[in-house]
């Protein structure tokens, strides 16, 4: 599926020209000799590239990191794509006819269209982010070009991380710069500081990790329910503090944070405010303090070392200023646990043969410290230039970054592929910014003054991984190939954007957290004199620090937090109420009639919203009177049950889902606005993902309410996108039970709802609008 993807867009960006010169002689024409064929190799021409060239490996190997890309580009000659064009001219032909076939149809039914808008947005939408998220958990991977082969065929080393099942061959890793960034065989350098400068009684790094626990507090942790406290602070608001071990102490937020105090390692100290400086330009009130005020209570709780959860993440306003806080924490962190090994490795090599010391457990059982899951590749993007920036003393002394070339290519974005007339809101353009592909890993490596990226996992620091990057290498139980191993040791969690997960596969989440700090099936090498005692005894989940950061409030967000964080520092959990609601920012007059339905327990209550549904609300709507009805379903189960009963039923409806083609999309949207067809089902995740302006609404029913406050506003402001003189003929009927208190206090606030959900009345009316 990611082979005939990659075909196609290569396809796309020839010219007709171009496209008749391959068909007749199976080659590009050499006056556009640009090395896009690539994508078309498979592992046949691989094969037979490797035994004709295979004297280059011996060269490739003596070559420098900077350079490894250019010395790859260089070995795709017009042999290689002659072969490879060869091989696949007849696949291509047939691909480019169906790929035609396609867009011919998308064009027709949009000409067909109305309304001119809503097919210039129906089109528009192709060159976006439509291949990537159609189908975004059934993604098979990312195609590796030509000399990514290559140089994987040239490499000495396998890939502990890659995985095979996703691709001819598995993908790349850096083999070559092992020695270079061993924590084994390296010492400390003089200039990096000594580790005792790190090694006071007040250094938070120190504090939680040489903390010995006693069998008798693990139990505890287990079996006891944990007490909880509040406390409200200047900026992040109400904070529910919970422990098991203990009774929280007053914990406040300092008004001013010297970057001395920190405990900051070389040379955190004097590139953090320099790394910062953007963001504290745009505070009111600039002071001497090198953190705005969120990043200054963010990372008090961070540097504590205690779990947090903070779910009013806003990628329009505070996004980068809470990447770069987790940032500094991690890159601190790997530092000061390197700095250790490293201080340790130079004390035995000095001690006197035969004293053998228990003293120098500093490791884990792997060596992966710092976990990171965000949900795009752009955003490793910037997480890898956030920590270049903050190793890099000045302009003058850059850090060696191994394979920067090639991570740029594979993780950057082409400013020109984004269609030019998409009208989107602004937390859209925010969300899907850069490189939108949501299938990747990278493991980081870190040692004093060099960085090396795609180093294999088991010699990383650092990973960065979408959660189904991540889960196509932790598999499934009953398959051959998996590996979770390089998960034992993590210390720091972040879960960044973790709403978005919920529109991609939360399963993918789940089964992370189930696989995260088991005991590793094998040693990988490991020095057992080395490793901690938490680690030997299994309770490295109990010293494991989870940063989640999400944009809204949850019940599946907070379950991962409250049943999958066992840090025995405790945790702190930001838990703000909303005041208003979005139903506020709905400018259409319009009665919104809030329908409450009754269930006993969580699991009943999707069965009994949709006896509820077709029982009390759709023969409401069967009237031809009550055509344009718009039902907006946010669970993808939830819309199938619906598209079925309304198949089943015979009523004249029609469906638009995140799997939906552009063309069928197209006929939906101008039946539905003509009104050839009474309903449409509408799921949120096309919503997400698309944004699209559905025209002709006069009915509106949401069979659960939004996941995102803010869809609610936007579904209801679409009817006043056909000015149709009718608006007294508006409805729109909302369902919710008392599990849906969360997403209920996002809509109307926090006081209407407590009346609502304590009401005897099962019905309650709203009236938005001009007066």
């Amino acid at each position: 599926m990611g082979k005939r993807r990659a075909g196609r867009e290569a396809l796309r960006s020839l010219s007709k020209k171009q496209k008749k010169h391959l068909r007749e002689f199976g080659e590009e024409h050499p006056f556009y000799d640009k090395v896009f064929a690539c994508c078309f190799i498979g592992c046949y021409c691989c094969c037979c590239l490797h035994s004709c060239f295979s004297f280059q490996s011996e060269d490739s190997d003596k070559s420098s990191a900077e350079s490894d890309s250019e010395a790859e580009v260089e070995q795709v000659s017009g042999y290689h794509k002659l072969l490879a064009t060869l091989k696949t001219s007849p696949e291509s032909e047939s691909e480019e006819e169906e790929d035609e076939s396609e867009s011919e149809e998308a064009e027709e039914s949009e000409a067909e269209e109305v309304d001119s808008e809503g097919s210039q947005e129906a089109g528009g939408g192709e060159g976006g982010e439509e291949d990537k998220n159609d189908v975004p958990e059934e993604e098979e991977g990312t195609t590796d070009t030509a000399e990514q082969m290559l140089s994987q065929e040239q490499a000495d080393g396998t890939d502990t991380s890659g995985d095979p099942r996703h691709g001819v061959m598995e993908e790349f890793t850096d083999v070559k710069h092992e020695s270079e960034f061993s924590l084994e065989t390296n010492f400390m350098e003089e200039e990096s500081g000594d580790y005792n400068a790190d090694r006071k009684e007040s250094n938070p790094f120190k504090q939680h990790m040489d903390k010995e626990l006693e069998e008798k507090e693990i139990e505890k942790m287990s079996t006891l329910p944990k007490t909880s406290s509040q406390s409200q602070w200047p900026r992040l608001g109400q904070l529910i503090f919970s422990s098991t071990l203990e009774k929280h102490k007053a914990f406040k937020a300092d008004k001013e944070v010297d970057v001395k105090q920190l405990h900051l390692h070389k040379p955190l100290e004097s590139t953090w405010p320099k790394v910062n400086k953007p963001f504290l330009s745009a505070v009111d009130k600039p002071s001497d303090s090198s953190f705005t005020p969120l990043q200054r209570e963010l990372f008090c709780i961070m540097n504590s070392y205690r779990d947090l959860f903070y779910p009013e993440r806003n990628a329009l306003t505070n996004g980068e200023e809470i990447r770069h806080a987790y940032c500094l924490h991690a890159l601190n962190h790997v530092l000061k646990a390197n700095a250790q090994v490293l201080s340790n490795n130079a004390k035995r090599r000095d001690r006197k043969p035969g004293t053998d010391t228990d003293d120098h457990r500093d490791q884990g059982l792997t060596r992966p410290k710092v976990l990171m899951i965000v949900p795009f590749r752009e955003c490793a993007l910037r997480i890898v230039h956030i920590l270049i920036s903050l190793l890099e003393v000045n302009d003058k002394k850059k850090i060696d970054v191994s394979n920067k070339k090639r991570f740029k290519g594979e993780f950057g974005s082409d400013p020109e592929e984004k269609p030019p007339n998409l009208k989107r809101p602004e937390d859209y353009e925010a969300v899907f910014a850069g490189n939108i592909d949501d299938h990747f890993r990278i493991g980081v490596a870190i040692l004093q003054k060099s960085m090396r990226l795609y180093a294999p996992f088991y010699s990383s620091d650092i990973i960065i991984a979408s959660p189904l990057g991540i889960r196509t290498v932790i598999g499934a139980e009953g398959e051959k190939k998996r590996d979770f191993d390089f998960l034992s040791s993590i210390e720091i969690l972040i879960i960044d954007q973790a709403d978005i997960y919920l529109m991609q596969n939360w399963e993918h989440v789940l089964h992370l957290m189930k696989h995260i700090n088991l005991l590793p099936l094998d040693s990988h090498g490991v020095d057992f004199s080395r490793v901690r005692m938490l680690n030997l005894n299994n309770w490295c989940k109990y010293y494991r620090q989870t940063l989640l950061f999400s944009a809204l409030q949850d019940p599946q967000i907070n379950s991962v937090f409250n049943k999958h964080c066992f840090n025995y520092a405790g945790q702190v959990a930001v838990r703000n109420v909303p005041l208003t609601g979005s139903i506020s920012h709905v400018v259409v007059q319009l009665p919104h009639v809030f329908r409450r339905l009754e269930a006993d327990s969580v699991t009943s209550v999707i069965d009994a919203r949709f006896q509820f549904f077709i029982d009390k609300v759709l023969p409401e709507y069967r009237d031809a009177i009550m055509s344009h009805t718009l039902i907006y379903v946010p669970s993808y189960f939830d819309y199938v049950r619906l598209r079925n009963y309304f198949k089943k039923e015979d009523l004249n409806f029609t469906h638009i889902c995140e799997y939906t083609k552009k063309a069928a999309v197209c006929r939906a949207r101008r039946f539905f606005l003509k009104g050839e067809k009474q309903f449409l089902l509408f799921t949120e995740r096309f919503h997400f993902y698309k944004r699209y302006t559905i025209k002709g609404i006069r009915n509106l029913i949401f069979y659960e309410l939004p996941t995102y406050s803010h869809f609610y506003s936007e579904i209801c402001n679409m009817l006043k996108a056909t000015d149709s003189g009718v608006d007294a003929t508006w409805t729109c009927t909302v369902l919710y039970s008392k599990y849906d208190a969360q997403k209920l206090a996002a809509v109307v606030g926090i006081d209407r709802t407590a009346q609502m959900l304590q009401s005897k009345k099962n019905v309650h009316l709203f009236v938005t609008g001009e007066n």
